[in-house]
């Protein structure tokens, strides 16, 4: 490789600095999920492995990579298989969109983000207490309606 083949520039290095990796992203999306399935604060889950909150907020966006060590501390204090963190991971492409059009999203990217969110959780945790299947059903004609999603379907 030449130099002429790398960005060396300090504004290269700045950038990728900012950018998280897909796949580091990714497993730090997982970490959240399951600390908020949990219950979890960011501080509890980094006292518990020797972090401050703020490290930890680092691995859940995927700014920070997370290491073979760590990610095996986190299984055992999140009560997961190493494996959850990958569940959903995009095969082959890093970015999960090969083979996509522009429009096209990975059908079960958009549950993962809903669940991801504090809004999400705590709306779907109130969701599955309504016994009443009549009014289960109100409420996602509720929603849909208020998206502005005519389809029904």
């Amino acid at each position: 490789m030449t130099s002429s083949d790398r960005d060396d520039t300090p504004e290269s290095d700045e950038r990728n600095a900012r950018r998280a990796n897909p796949m580091d992203a990714h497993v730090g999306s997982r970490v959240r999920l399951r600390r908020m399935l949990l219950g979890m604060s960011q501080e509890r889950l980094g006292e518990q492995l020797g972090l401050t909150f703020q490290q930890v907020q680092k691995y859940e966006k995927g700014v920070n990579r997370i290491g073979a060590s760590r990610l095996f501390d986190l299984a055992q204090v999140l009560n997961v298989p190493i494996q959850f963190f990958y569940d959903e991971a995009p095969p082959g492409d890093v970015t999960g969109l090969a083979g996509l059009g522009m429009s096209d999203r990975p059908q079960e990217g958009f549950v993962i983000d809903f669940l991801s969110s504090r809004e999400g959780l705590e709306l779907n945790k109130a969701f599955v207490r309504i016994q009443d299947p009549k009014v289960r059903r109100s409420i996602v004609e509720l929603v849909r309606a208020l998206a502005g999603d005519e389809t029904g379907g």
